[in-house]
Formats: structure tokens, C-alpha cells, sequence
């Protein structure tokens, strides 16, 4: 894979605004692991090798266990997720992929049960966010692990 154009270089102020969108929206309530299982999921569905590459990595310096991010493509079959990881998960693939019914009443239910209504908000923002990073990183192509350094990820044993 090559990288197609740097788009963070491109036009910085652009890409500094997506960037305190993620900030903002992660300093809500949800918890990081949770936010950080939105970041992979999506980046999954849509391909994204370079934000699935770095998600993950993230997730492992920050405790997630290797298990848990196998068993992230067949979620809804793992024991390994509780009810609230669940909830947020089935919002985030049906948001990702959006099917003709949109958010099914049966999956919104499910997430009011988990979450506030400011928790809604801040879970829907974060998949709306990642989407967009992951559209930017398959129109552009950056390759995977290129930016470990400038993300703190190249000082961590990963292998």
C-alpha cells in the first residue's frame, strides 16, 4: 500500500478539528475501553487498515486484552462482552453500516437501557467521528503503523 496524499499535512486546520471533536467527545463519561471498542469495530466494517492498525494498538497499551480484540469481529457470539459493551457495539454496526431502517427501535432500546441520553449522544458522535477518519483513511491510504511514532505507539512492546 502507498500512501495516496497526507491529508493531516494537507490541510491541518481541518484535520485539527476532527482531532478536538475526538478529544471532546472522549472526555464525556463512556468509558475509554468502551470508546476504544467503537474505534476498532467501525474501523472493521469499513476497512480502515490504518485507524484499525493504531485502534488497536491503543487498546492494548490501555489494558484491553488480545482475546477480546479477536473476538471483537464475532461479537455478538463472544461471552467476552457485557451488556453494556454490547449495547454500544450493536449502535456502532448499525450506525457503520446503515441499513434502509436505520437505528432499529430494538437496537436504540437496548443502548437506552445502558446508557444516558448524554451517553447516547457522546456513543453516537464517537461512531460518527471514526467513521469519518475511517473514510479519510481509505480514500488516502496511509500506511499502517506510519504514524506510530507521532501517536506514542512506537514505544510499546505490541509484538
Amino acid at each position: 500500500m502507498t500512501q495516496r496524499l497526507d491529508h493531516m499535512k494537507q490541510v491541518p486546520a481541518l484535520t485539527q478539528k476532527l482531532v478536538e471533536l475526538t478529544f471532546a467527545v472522549k472526555k464525556g463519561t463512556v468509558e475509554e475501553a468502551i470508546l476504544g471498542l467503537i474505534e476498532i469495530r467501525a474501523s472493521q466494517l469499513n476497512g480502515c487498515a490504518f485507524c484499525l492498525d493504531m485502534h488497536t494498538k491503543q487498546a492494548r497499551i490501555h489494558g484491553e486484552r488480545e482475546l477480546r480484540l479477536h473476538h471483537l469481529a464475532i461479537w455478538r457470539e463472544s461471552p467476552l462482552f457485557n451488556d453494556r459493551e454490547r449495547a454500544a457495539l450493536a449502535l456502532t454496526d448499525a450506525l457503520t453500516k446503515l441499513s434502509p431502517e436505520g437505528v432499529s427501535d430494538a437496537v436504540y432500546a437496548e443502548v437506552r437501557s445502558q446508557y444516558t441520553e448524554d451517553e447516547i449522544v457522546q456513543l453516537t458522535y464517537m461512531v460518527m467521528i471514526i467513521n469519518a477518519w475511517n473514510r479519510a483513511g481509505i480514500a488516502f491510504q496511509p500506511v499502517p503503523g506510519s504514524q506510530d511514532k507521532a501517536f506514542g505507539l512506537d514505544k510499546a512492546n505490541l509484538s
